[in-house]
């Protein structure tokens, strides 16, 4: 199949690093924008990005883009796309999307008109007044932006953030995608020691072993697209088999801690499911009394926000405490720290040498960056 094209939704944020991924691909024509990376693809591609991506949210493959300022040219202009090339006949194809700052502002409108309009295209090339939508789900999403229509399928199914391996969660998790990009900011690649010491459910400890054994993320779920008659099963094992061949083997210092035994139990489980166990240790331990020997490490942590789990006063006084802490490690510890708390580096006793601002879901934080007294 010809090049395509594929769109990468990104938490805000991780634009830059879900770009920089695909170019490690060797994906070409990689287009960072607000919410989501672009780039050039071949058919193989898609199995190869969904696969191995660790802070994009999901995969969808672009099929047009145009301006519709009515329902008349977006009905048009949907029909006019070569669907059949995609979507056999059989396909099942809901639509979903959303418009921002367009004339064609209802999203269930927009998505009744390009429903009946894909339906109008495949009904005269399959030669059938009624399609059956009894196969393999072909997810449409659709973005309006200023009038401008881009129309898509969802590669991916599930988000991407959904590796497999957390089946259990704790109270305000950290979504996986985002543990990765703060695994990956910290510039950690298996070497140093790497410590999170309010590691909850074990997400950050666990991406971080697994961008240490450059272990593909997405290697043990599925995608919608392997169900997709013009994406060859081979696809997705040659994919596998790529990325397996890209695997390194080591031994490798990553801790995890937590107060809570029951969170350990839970991300023990959960390394468990990602097949890391054997790379990470998790024990029950206060982050306030922290304390490693070694001249150098690394501290990637998501304390709590006192927004959620903690009252804002318990999140103040449990970062002067974890900030005391730290400041005993050894010149050579680099730590990153994400908070929503507007107050953090006054409580925690130390400006950041780099502030990032990062989306953990809806909740607006900073990955606060202190880089060790080596490089300053």
């Amino acid at each position: 199949m010809s090049e395509l094209q594929l769109a990468v939704p990104t938490l805000f944020g991780l634009e830059g690093l879900a770009a920089d991924e695909l170019r490690r691909l060797g994906l070409s024509g990689v287009q960072a924008e607000n919410g989501r990376v672009l780039c050039a693809a071949e058919a193989r591609d898609i199995a190869r990005v969904n696969l191995n991506l660790r802070t994009g949210e999901r995969v969808l493959l672009v099929l047009g883009r145009f301006f519709a300022g009515d329902f008349d040219a977006l009905f048009d202009k949907v029909r006019a796309l070569p669907w059949e090339r995609f979507l056999p006949r059989e396909a099942a194809f809901p639509v979903k999307g959303h418009s921002l700052n367009s004339a064609l502002h209802s999203v269930p409108a927009c998505q009744s008109i390009i429903k009946k309009a894909v339906a109008a295209r495949l009904g005269e090339k399959y030669g059938l007044n009624t399609l059956p939508e009894n196969g393999p789900l072909y997810q449409i999403q659709f973005s309006l932006m200023k009038d401008q229509v881009t129309l898509m399928l969802d590669t991916s199914g599930a988000g991407l953030h959904k590796r497999g391996y957390r089946a259990v969660g704790v109270v305000a998790p950290l979504r996986e995608t985002l543990a990765a990009a703060m695994v990956l900011l910290s510039k950690y690649r298996g070497k140093d020691p790497f410590c999170d010491p309010f590691c909850g459910s074990g997400t950050i400890a666990i991406e971080a072993a697994l961008i240490a054994l450059n272990r593909a993320p997405g290697l043990d779920r599925s995608f919608s697209a392997q169900k997709w008659s013009w994406l060859p099963a081979q696809t997705w094992l040659d994919a596998a088999d790529e990325a397996i061949d890209r695997e390194f083997s080591g031994t490798y210092d990553i801790w995890g801690g937590d107060i809570d035994p029951a969170a350990i139990q839970i991300a023990r489980s959960n390394a468990v499911k990602a097949g890391v166990e054997d790379y990470v240790r998790f024990e029950v331990a206060d982050a306030t009394h922290f304390h490693r020997d070694e001249p150098y490490g690394r501290i990637v942590t998501n304390p709590p926000y006192g927004e959620r789990i903690l009252e804002k006063q318990e999140a103040e006084n449990l970062y002067r405490a974890f900030g005391a802490a730290v400041r005993d490690l050894p010149p050579g510890w680099k730590v990153s720290v994400l908070s929503s708390h507007t107050e953090f580096e006054r409580t925690f006793g130390r400006t950041a040498d780099k502030r990032r601002k990062l989306y953990n879901g809806m909740l607006k934080c900073d990955l606060f960056q202190y880089m060790g007294k080596k490089s300053q």
